[in-house]
């Protein structure tokens, strides 16, 4: 399947790199992603002060590239973003998702990326508010709306925003109210009961530890794949 008709299929599985891969093991996991029908790669780049943590560095992404035809989704969560997005597009992978919190010229970094061919979108921390899209939403690919504070997954306190489902029935709603081919994506412990409730109305699923586990990743990957059918219907297309 070529990378357009994976863009432009209903309810994708974006499994993270970080969470469900063998770090130690990368593209033996990978090869089992892909053995799970798995066509998107969600590769978060991390700086350590944007977000606390840094466990994936790009010459892994590189090499990476070169060993699999996965749709490479990058989601970008550092503080200076240049550097990393022009390493980003020498890698060529297949869209950039940057944080407006972080990037002071959206538009023009919108710009810049599709200039290069690449796919580009805007994320939004849990508190960031739909306004800040008002007008770039026409420019986005993709809206990455984070349900969780970033970097904090693994933290045993934090949970999913409670206003998390109202933002994106909203975002929905501004998407569609102006017509527009925009995907919205979702990331921050994403489960099976928030693939039930938003089901098509999420285009892209980040999905992690919460319902795809490193130990089981293909037993956890079916049981996703026969969620979407069931909400697809039919052969799930």
């Amino acid at each position: 399947m070529s990378k357009e008709t994976i863009w432009k299929q209903p309810l994708v599985y974006a499994p993270s790199l970080i969470s469900c891969c063998d770090l130690c093991n990368v593209e033996q996991s990978v090869r089992v992603l892909e053995g799970c029908g798995v066509e998107m790669l969600h590769v978060d780049i991390l700086d350590g002060h944007f977000s606390p943590s840094m466990p994936l560095g790009l010459d892994t992404v590189r090499q990476l590239r070169g060993r699999t035809e996965l749709f490479f989704d990058c989601h970008l969560m550092v503080t200076e973003q240049d550097y990393f997005v022009d390493e980003l597009l020498d890698i060529g992978v297949d869209q950039i998702v940057f944080h407006a919190e972080t990037q002071p010229h959206i538009d023009g970094m919108l710009n810049r990326i599709h200039a290069a061919g690449v796919k580009a979108g805007v994320a939004l921390k849990p508190a960031t508010p739909l306004s800040t899209l008002e007008y770039v939403l026409e420019k986005c690919d993709t809206v990455l709306l984070m349900l969780i504070n970033p970097g904090y997954a693994s933290a045993k306190g934090e949970s999913q925003v409670p206003y998390g489902e109202r933002k994106v029935r909203q975002l929905r709603e501004m998407i569609d109210r102006r017509g527009l081919p925009t995907k919205i994506e979702i990331d921050g412990r994403t489960s099976k009961e928030n693939i039930r409730t938003f089901g098509k109305e999420v285009d892209l699923y980040v999905v992690g530890s919460t319902c795809v586990k490193k130990e089981t990743l293909a037993a956890d990957l079916e049981t996703l794949n026969a969620l979407r059918r069931e909400i697809l219907g039919g052969d799930g297309t």
